[in-house]
């Protein structure tokens, strides 16, 4: 292939990627989003005293968690654009960094709001400016990803300042904000750390898929994909036993499941072919796993014993 052909097939892969297909989890999460937004605009709007609430999503990695924040809040960034004269901005998001000290964390929140500041200062300053920036770019929403690193390390009094900040945020009597949590279910343990934090966050949870209960999901999955990339799908590919293998490789993850799937596009496009095939399945796995074909769920029969989290796996020796 020429350089040119490559660069056709990572166009047209990026556009697949910007379909996304819609959950129960993630209508919930719209939903308490959309509720949170409206008394956030009806307080501010009444001039009478209210707080912040938030919404914590809870899942393992690659079950679609940071793609469905990211979603939302691009949704609700065309509904309420930014306004380039005032400044205004409907939400912020950010990775919460490593280290994830009460510090650093607030200096990464600044830089996401425009204000990058100087290691100088101690934390309850640059936590002020946080708040004074929320406040003059009128910044409904605040997201926090890998949330759970907040407060993973030291010790007790410093998981105390973590869930006291968190809360001031939402509690600041001149511009309280609301919060979007993501992260692992390690982050359980700082909703459960104060009764107070944990009642002003509604949870959600991304569970893992179950391959009995969700493989009509994932063969419309399948489907829907097909027919935004304009390819034809394999009856075997569309079938539930397919879609069991599916959901294997994927970890039981739904984000990983997509994943999947978009990489047997682009196997497809590279290789030329016309149908979304077992093989074309079998051949993304592959290259994205450097797995041997014994180790390889979209080719042996006893599939379910295979570790899909494993990279370049490889039969043990006897």
């Amino acid at each position: 292939m020429k350089t040119s052909d490559y660069e056709a097939v990572s166009s047209r892969i990026s556009d697949i990627k910007k379909h996304f297909v819609k959950t129960e989890r993630y209508f919930e999460l719209e939903q308490q989003f959309q509720l949170l937004l409206s008394r956030h605009v009806a307080g501010h709007g009444n001039g009478g005293a209210f707080e912040g609430r938030g919404i914590a999503i809870v899942g393992a990695s690659g079950s679609g968690k940071t793609t469905a924040v990211e979603r939302l809040l691009r949704h609700a960034r065309d509904m309420y654009p930014d306004n380039t004269e005032t400044g205004e901005i409907i939400a912020v998001s950010m990775r919460v960094p490593s280290p994830a000290t009460l510090k650093f964390v607030g200096m990464t929140a600044l830089k996401a709001l425009g204000y990058p500041m100087e290691r100088r200062g101690e934390a309850y300053m640059i936590w002020e400016k946080v708040k004074f920036h929320l406040r003059e770019r009128h910044v409904r929403f605040l997201h926090l990803d890998e949330a759970q690193d907040v407060a993973a390390r030291g010790t007790e009094r410093d998981r105390r300042a973590v869930v006291n900040t968190l809360k001031s945020l939402m509690q600041d009597p001149d511009w309280p904000v609301n919060l979007i949590l993501t992260g692992t279910n390690d982050l359980t343990d700082i909703l459960n750390f104060d009764p107070q934090l944990g009642r002003r966050l509604n949870a959600i949870e991304f569970n893992r898929l179950e391959p009995q209960r969700d493989v009509a999901n994932i063969r419309k999955l399948v489907k829907s994909y097909g027919m935004k990339a304009n390819v034809s799908v394999d009856g075997h590919v569309l079938s539930d036993a397919f879609a069991a293998r599916i959901i294997h490789a994927a970890d039981c993850e739904f984000g990983l499941c997509v994943e999947l799937i978009i990489a047997a596009m682009e196997d497809l496009f590279l290789n030329g072919a016309s149908v979304l095939s077992a093989d074309v399945f079998a051949s993304a796995y592959q290259r994205r796993t450097g797995c041997i074909p014994g180790l390889n769920p979209f080719l042996v029969e006893d599939f379910q014993g295979i570790d899909p989290r494993k990279l370049l796996g490889r039969l043990e020796a006897f």
